[in-house]
């Protein structure tokens, strides 16, 4: 752990301080404050911590950090529950029966313009969104203005909806009066409505945009080409439980970190641990994870979290005069990533993802 030989008084004192560290290890707000060095260590206790998803693969880590084991290993009791929309997730973790949860980005920004005190602390996916319709009627899409006077079936409260809103809005359309937007409960319904013709289009997210084309459907665009390099799952908690117990999230975030470096480095067992929480054959699982349009890190992303909450109210999907950045919750991750470049300080991942912090959160 030291680098240096230090003085014999030098070490009298680091050992003083390392014993009274690891006597308030029950002690949670006392943990939480203690620099990065005292917190390397693997804890002792478990802390029961409820985690809300959605049956994506944009939410591998979660997948990732059970399987492996690496929420147990940092000293969280984790259960997983499924949702199918992010409006059901998020009024799960607002009635306080989950710790966190991965919901898209412009589902808790809405919550967030009307007084819920979401807080996001991590990422869990950006960009990954996709506009679907039958092969026939794909050359009619070539840009945003083609979606007047058309019918377009999407997930209320998802991030790719309101990627394209903005996109219409910039582009000087009123999808108010001049698109017939129909918000469906899942993505399976939107393909439907897209197949049997009660939309002209659709907007789903991986894989269901793999299973439309599996399905006969065409993909005509992705997120990105509106918004390049948008957030889309955010980890969100309420403000009152990152307060009464920061260490649980930070724990948390050390499992999604390592999670995210055993994502990168380990793709075959990464798509068999994915099989087991979305059902798609292993070749769109592999498509769908890994094809490069879409990206899971755990890095918040305070800057794209900001500029999303600006193309929310350009698009006129929010009105709010809140400061979005006091929504956002940047240390806990820095904390976590400084712990376990303790741990590690080789590791090219952890490096990484410093680097990206820096340009993402500062």
């Amino acid at each position: 752990m030291f680098k240096h030989r230090l003085l014999l008084t030098g070490l009298i004192v680091s050992l003083v301080f390392s014993l009274l560290a690891a006597g308030c290890g029950q002690q949670k707000t006392q943990q939480a404050n203690a620099p990065a060095s005292a917190q390397s260590a693997v804890p002792a206790d478990k802390i029961k911590f409820n985690i809300g998803y959605l049956p994506a693969v944009g939410h591998v880590l979660y997948f990732v950090a059970k399987e492996k084991g690496f929420y147990e290993q940092e000293g969280l009791d984790v259960e997983l529950f499924q949702f199918t929309n992010s409006g059901e997730g998020l009024n799960a973790i607002k009635a306080g029966k989950l710790d966190a949860g991965s919901f898209g980005t412009s589902a808790p920004q809405v919550f967030i313009a009307k007084g819920t005190p979401f807080v996001n602390i991590g990422g869990m996916q950006s960009e990954g969104h996709a506009i679907v319709t039958k092969p026939e009627n794909a050359e009619q899409y070539a840009s945003v203005q083609s979606f007047v006077g058309k019918k377009v079936a999407t997930v209320r409260l998802a991030t790719g909806d309101a990627v394209w809103r903005s996109a219409m809005s910039q582009a000087g359309i009123d999808w108010k009066t001049q698109v017939t937007i129909q918000e469906l409960d899942s993505p399976a319904a939107v393909l439907e409505a897209v197949k049997k013709g009660a939309a002209d289009a659709g907007l789903v997210w991986v894989p269901f945009s793999e299973m439309a084309e599996k399905q006969g459907l065409k993909i005509v665009s992705w997120s990105a080409q509106h918004m390049d390099g948008h957030v889309c799952c955010r980890v969100v908690a309420l403000e009152d439980k990152l307060k009464t117990n920061q260490e649980a999230y930070i724990r948390y975030s050390r499992a999604s970190i390592r999670a995210y470096d055993f994502y990168l480095n380990n793709h075959a067992e990464t798509l068999d641990i994915i099989s087991k929480y979305v059902k798609l054959d292993k070749e769109l699982l592999e498509k769908a994870t890994y094809s490069g349009h879409i990206h899971s890190i755990p890095d918040p992303d305070k800057k794209r979290f900001t500029a999303f909450w600006e193309a929310m109210k350009t698009a006129g999907y929010i009105q709010s005069d809140i400061d979005i950045t006091k929504h956002v919750n940047s240390d806990i991750y820095k904390t976590a990533l400084d712990q376990l470049i303790q741990r590690e300080p080789q590791n090219a991942t952890y490096q990484q993802l410093a680097k990206d912090f820096a340009a993402n959160n500062l």
